[in-house]
């Protein structure tokens, strides 16, 4: 194996390639993107991304230091790679072992590490007026924070995880937000109805316009946002729209290749998906014990450098089964919710506790099991729950 091909520039990506090098893998590596950047920190872009000064003194180079804001990743110098960026991957010839990308030659493998992530869904008809955002990538954070120099009215559609910190942010800034969103909670559908109700209640505590159990119907104006319509009808005034709708994996491109796809590329408790082919991160379903072996798509940070680095382990023949708890993060008006394993409306959701101050502590199960918790506040007994997750279903 001397010729390793990473489709996707994101952090699995990086984080593969990191890996392959620190095994003794000493042979070629190509990295293709479909940004103009080399990899780096998604997570501040929804948070303090968002608070810092746009002076013009952005950076364009391709560790995108930006004013401070910690987005670079380190080890990217030093990993002796070929970047092939601007350019997505458009097809794959498993047997062949090329990687196509339109027009340009195609790139040939040995072996092959997805990792080309999620798209997020638009808004129909939204994009033909300024004012417009949809938040994924970094070229879509200078965009966002260029348009809040004006003092925008902001409707945020998507209550989610990333529409959610966006509005709490937003309102940091002192800007008025409307947050719209499907469910009768924010974040129903991965925490539940009790905790997307305490959720909501910070929200409004800080001045968010909840608008819940309706979408965005349309947008109109004149050459830019004038107004968002929901579909009951109201018209909200407003000068930026920021669509956060969600995303879905980036797959279209493996149409016709051979490959298992079902919501993602499918994998194996090694990671492989095919002989010498890996796929890592947003993009990649694979088994979990916690859930009797059903296949999951994890869409969150640690999920990305931890299948990474085993997708680089499973192509050098390394792996053993990898079955990790999943986690993750959120900040919301100065309160840090943090998960282990699976949560969600899919699951029996307990609230064990909840205090004034705004913290608490949820559990998810799933026929009697324990299959996740999330908290904000109680850190050390979230600890002792992912201990005790990953004991018992190792």
């Amino acid at each position: 194996m001397r010729r390793v091909a990473i489709a996707g520039a994101g952090l699995a990506g990086l984080t593969a390639a990191q890996e392959l090098r620190r095994l003794g893998y000493d042979g070629e590596i190509s990295m293709i993107g479909a940004e103009r950047h080399r990899p780096y920190r998604r997570p501040p872009l929804s948070k303090e991304y968002l608070l810092a000064n746009d002076n013009d003194n952005d950076n364009d180079n391709d560790n995108d230091s930006d004013n401070g804001v910690g987005v670079a990743l380190a080890g990217i110098d030093d990993l002796s790679v070929t970047w092939l960026l601007g350019h997505p991957a458009t097809g794959l010839d498993l047997v062949g072992r090329r990687l196509h990308r339109g027009a340009l030659p195609p790139v040939p493998f040995d072996a092959l590490v997805i990792a080309t992530g999620v798209r997020a869904r638009t808004l129909p008809g939204a994009g033909e007026l300024r004012g417009v955002v949809t938040l994924r990538g970094l070229d879509d954070a200078r965009a966002l924070r260029a348009a809040l120099t004006t003092r925008p009215r902001v409707v945020v559609a998507g209550a989610g995880f990333i529409g959610s910190e966006v509005a709490a942010t937003l309102r940091a800034l002192d800007l008025p937000v409307t947050l719209v969103g499907p469910g009768r909670v924010p974040l129903r559908r991965p925490l539940g109805d009790e905790v997307g109700a305490i959720v909501a209640g910070l929200h409004r505590a800080h001045g968010v316009d909840l608008r819940l159990g309706r979408r965005v119907a349309g947008v109109t104006g004149t050459g830019r946002v004038e107004r968002v319509h929901l579909d009951d009808g109201t018209a909200l005034p407003a000068d930026l729209l920021v669509v956060a709708l969600g995303a879905e994996p980036e797959t279209e491109w493996l149409r016709g290749c051979g490959l298992r796809l079902d919501r993602g590329v499918v994998v194996d408790r090694h990671g492989l998906a095919a002989p010498r082919v890996a796929a890592a991160g947003d993009v990649a379903r694979r088994p979990s014990a916690l859930l009797g072996g059903e296949l999951v798509r994890v869409e969150h940070y640690g999920n990305a450098l931890e299948q990474g680095a085993q997708a680089a382990r499973a192509l050098l023949g390394v792996a053993a089964p990898f079955d990790p708890v999943p986690s993750f993060w959120c900040h919301l008006y100065g309160h840090r919710l943090q998960s282990a394993g699976f949560t969600g409306t899919g699951y029996d959701l307990r609230l064990v506790t909840r205090e004034p101050d705004g913290r608490f502590l949820a559990e998810y199960h799933r026929d009697g099991r324990l299959v996740g918790v999330v908290t904000a506040g109680f850190v050390r007994r979230l600890t002792t729950y992912r201990q005790s997750l990953t004991k018992e279903y190792a």
